[in-house]
């Protein structure tokens, strides 16, 4: 088999880990894909893990014991956190945007495979001490970012659906208020998330929060625990939801259809 060199080596650990976001790999593994004694993997690790952090690209964790290995983390920092959201709220500060109704078109940043990675990588970044089984959505804008930050945290991705669907098999069903105050049903198959859990519940846009509330009681009757709630954008109003703790990455304090101006700010800090 064909030996690499240090610098070889080095490209491909990255490249390995990078592409397998929080996913374990042992020590063993690299020794047999790189033809190199463990011993020397460890070296090319640390030099991993040098440049991984000089350059703010994330963190590579070693796991210590017999079963372990190392892990990369896709996480931002703070910084780069806030540097991209305030680059989306200049785009989705263009007036052309606004649809009637004081609501802001935000498809086409959904459908931005670049724009809507970071956004998962960012929601990993808040909620990378939860120790989630599951990211849980409901369709459809949801999908997208919920899909991302599954990726980014290397655990399943669950869909609600507001409608039964025979492939879905037995189904659990809330009923929940739509933002539209219509009473709609959202159902998870109940193959889908083990008894006692821990989740994270990610969607596109909150107003009231009776969208995330029907998720939470939804978790509920598979006795499973939400441990973090995340979202896209939020409105500053109404002031008081229907929930408490959650993660908001813009906050949407207006939308002036006479004057066609939005005001949108960063919700982190």
């Amino acid at each position: 088999m064909e030996k690499f060199k240090k610098n070889e080596r080095v490209v491909a650990l990255i490249k390995i880990l990078s592409d397998n976001p929080n996913q374990v790999i042992t020590l063993n593994r690299f020794s047999e894909l790189l033809n190199a004694a463990k011993s020397t993997i460890s070296e090319d690790i640390s030099a991993a893990r040098k440049i991984i952090e000089c350059l703010a690209l994330g963190e590579i964790e070693t796991i210590p014991g017999a079963l372990g290995g190392v892990k990369y983390k896709p996480i931002l920092t703070l910084e780069q956190s806030l540097e991209f959201l305030k680059r989306l709220c200049t785009e989705l500060k263009d007036p052309s945007r606004i649809i009637p109704g004081s609501f802001i078109y935000m498809s086409d940043v959904l459908g931005n495979a670049d724009q809507v990675a970071t956004i998962g990588r960012i929601f990993a970044s808040c909620f990378k001490e939860k120790n989630a089984d599951y990211i849980v959505t409901i369709e459809t804008k949801g999908i997208t970012p919920a899909i991302m930050t599954a990726r980014a945290m290397n655990i399943p991705l669950v869909i609600a659906r507001t409608g039964n669907r025979v492939t879905e098999g037995t189904t659990i069903s809330v009923n929940y208020v739509s933002g539209s105050k219509k009473i709609q049903t959202m159902s998870v198959s109940k193959r889908s998330i083990k008894e006692g859990s821990k989740v994270i519940l990610i969607d596109d846009f909150m107003k009231a929060g009776s969208t995330i509330k029907g998720l939470k009681d939804l978790m509920s009757e598979f006795k499973a625990e939400v441990v973090g709630t995340g979202v896209i954008m939020s409105t500053a109003e109404p002031d008081h939801k229907v929930i408490d703790d959650y993660v908001s990455l813009l906050i949407l304090n207006d939308v002036d259809e006479t004057s066609k101006t939005i005001s949108i700010i960063p919700g982190i800090k």
